[in-house]
């Protein structure tokens, strides 16, 4: 990528004359696009030269959706944007390592729709469906029992966050909010708002990333009046951040919602220090601050996309100093059966001499700090 072109990313959409196909398409427009998303395993194999029975049994436990503009990102078989969407019979692979409920959130549902793992902020989930079915998914479970988040059980969701006072800050996800009615958000989004305990609101969603359109006047104009609200998204590969992306993320960022963007380590997607490091410029350029890289979870059905841990620490060892502190996200995991995200960091600590500590930076030299005395 050019200079031009990656600062471009950051502008607030197409140069005069272009034509903008985020700001001049409707709510029906992108539900119309939903409608024709890629979902008929005969079309897929035909497509990429697949076994059609192979991915009818992937697709019978792991059904897929493919949005067309997703799909036409993908340049070749196998390759970044591919491994995230194409079913895989690998997929179907038993491994006593993984779960159906990796982070235990079933156990931590004292209410329907909410899962309350830490004390001061909690998750809504409001939606059960999604754009584009990432093989990765840390609900993958959900693809084949559908959680039931219908107006009554998302009421008593609500309920329970009004009723506990310890809850600051609630993250709203799914499956992915932006898959309602922009009307059906507003009223969640207006409840929540009105409980007085509610600092601050957060929404995770990945339209921006494989349905652009999505992201349209309407919404953000709903979306403004909510503050402080805050939006994180999900960016795993640089080939995902496109003009029409970086139209839609910059919407978001005039509208005044922070943004951040939350990574997942893939075997074969991003594995690799340069893919990572130019991802995070990328996501930089278009007002998206790196938030988490996330080591993946043990999701069943996802061996193939695990990383040694050695992996990730050596890629923030050449993030940090390398790049700007700005484009250097949290590498975290998280931890298994509920116990929370825990960071991980690469050991730059050498020595201990009584108070002097002895630090190799960045670029492995020595140096000496003396510390003080207690």
């Amino acid at each position: 990528m050019d200079r031009e072109t990656f600062l471009n990313l950051g502008k607030h959409g197409p140069a005069p004359g272009q034509a903008d196909g985020i700001r001049m398409i409707s709510m029906e427009q992108w539900q119309k696009s939903l409608e024709n998303a890629l979902t008929d395993a005969s079309e897929l194999a035909k497509r990429f030269g697949l076994d059609e029975e192979a991915v009818r049994r992937v697709s019978a436990v792991f059904p897929f959706r493919i949005t067309r503009y997703y799909l036409s990102l993908i340049r070749a078989k196998g390759d970044p944007i591919y491994r995230q969407c194409v079913p895989d019979e690998l997929e179907l692979r038993e491994s006593g390592d993984l779960m159906d409920d990796p982070l235990g959130e079933e156990d931590l549902t004292p209410a329907p729709c909410v899962v309350h793992r830490y004390p001061d902020h909690c998750l809504l989930l409001v939606s059960n469906r999604c754009a584009c079915y990432c093989r990765f998914c840390t609900r993958k479970r959900k693809f084949r029992t559908p959680m039931c988040v219908d107006e009554a059980n998302v009421s008593r969701g609500i309920e329970y966050i009004a009723s506990n006072p310890a809850i600051h800050d609630v993250l709203v996800s799914g499956g992915d909010p932006f898959l309602l009615d922009t009307d059906r958000l507003e009223s969640i989004l207006s409840r929540l708002r009105a409980i007085e305990h509610v600092d601050f609101i957060r929404i995770g969603t990945r339209t921006p990333c494989v349905l652009p359109e999505r992201i349209n006047r309407r919404l953000v104009s709903m979306l403004r009046q909510y503050h402080p609200l805050y939006i994180n998204v999900h960016f795993n590969h640089p080939d995902e951040i496109t003009p029409r992306s970086a139209a839609a993320l910059n919407k978001l960022a005039d509208a005044g919602i922070p943004l951040g963007s939350q990574t997942v380590l893939l075997r074969g997607v991003n594995d690799d220090p340069e893919v990572i490091r130019l991802l995070m410029r990328k996501l930089l350029a278009v007002r998206v601050k790196p938030y988490y890289l996330f080591q993946s979870d043990l999701i069943y059905g996802t061996e193939h996309f695990r990383t040694p841990l050695s992996v990730g620490l050596d890629i923030m060892k050449k993030l940090r100093g390398w790049t700007s502190g700005m484009a250097v996200p949290h590498f975290a995991i998280d931890l298994p059966c509920g116990g929370g995200k825990v960071p991980l960091i690469p050991d730059y600590l050498e020595k201990v001499d009584g108070r002097v500590y002895t630090f190799r930076n960045f670029r492995g030299v020595p140096y000496r700090y003396p510390d003080v005395e207690a």
